[in-house]
């Protein structure tokens, strides 16, 4: 008797053939996909109203300069809003990122919530004790992912992927993240008064999540409206596949903005 193929297998198949036609398309494209081995998600939960937090933000814009970074590492800062009662309102600040810092802090059962915080695959993490996080990149990933970023009309990006899991499971999530470098702010009032801040990987909208099905394969889409003010250029998204249990980060995948597409 033959097996015939699940739904689930099926849509596994044409993702691989989506990948391979990507990979031989090149840059032109504007699109990414992750490797075999798994790419950890850094996140950095900050403040411009928290004067400990610009030296976290400066190491962190410092991945820029690493050759090889966004093969072995996606960055991301997510301002959070509870310091803007503090005297200085960070612009970046949205209530959504200090929900998403306690719900971290919830699932892996942390005593404390913080800034600067860094946070490596969905574990609190501090640089000054642990060293480069490229030490954790050497296992094979739980999933892939596929980014494709395509200019829509005036002001918005659209945004196409595919994740698919090497063991399909129930609690998989999928999260975008619009990000942007080369920020800066000239502080006014509360800790940092007086002090010009610079900001890389500044989250500007995160979306999700996206649930991936049992069989463990998904495509997913966004379009994003972009600021009047946001630098097209120093623009790129980030894909995520994530534990919605655990908060266990089981691949990433970060894509610059094409600078051929920098009038979106």
């Amino acid at each position: 008797m033959m097996n015939r193929p699940s739904p689930g297998n099926i849509l596994a198949s044409l993702l691989l053939l989506i990948w391979s036609a990507g990979a031989s398309a090149g840059a032109s494209s504007c699109s990414a996909d992750s490797g075999p081995m798994r790419t950890s998600l850094l996140e950095l939960f900050t403040s411009e109203g928290c004067s400990s937090c610009p030296p976290a933000d400066r190491w962190l814009s410092g991945l820029r300069a690493q050759t090889g970074t966004p093969q072995r590492l996606v960055p991301l800062a997510f301002h959070v809003d509870y310091w803007n009662q503090l005297g200085w309102v960070d612009r970046f600040a949205k209530p959504a990122y200090s929900t998403r810092q306690y719900w971290i802090a919830g699932v892996t059962r942390a005593r404390t919530v913080y800034t600067p915080q860094f946070v490596l695959d969905g574990r609190d993490w501090r640089p000054a004790r642990t060293g480069y996080p490229e030490a954790r990149n050497d296992r094979e990933a739980a999933a892939q992912l596929h980014l494709e970023l395509r200019p829509a009309d005036a002001g918005r990006l659209e945004v196409r992927g595919e994740a698919l899991l090497r063991t399909p499971r129930e609690d998989a999530q999928v999260f975008l993240a619009l990000y942007e470098n080369n920020l800066t702010s000239r502080i006014e009032a509360g800790e940092n008064a007086g002090k010009l801040l610079r900001h890389d990987y500044v989250v500007r909208e995160l979306v999700g999540p996206f649930r991936l099905p049992a069989s463990g394969a998904s495509a997913f889409q966004h379009r994003f409206i972009l600021g009047t003010d946001w630098k097209r250029d120093d623009l790129g998204v980030s894909a995520f596949v994530q534990n919605a249990a655990t908060a266990e980060v089981f691949q990433a995948l970060q894509r610059p903005a094409c600078k051929s597409q920098g009038n979106f």
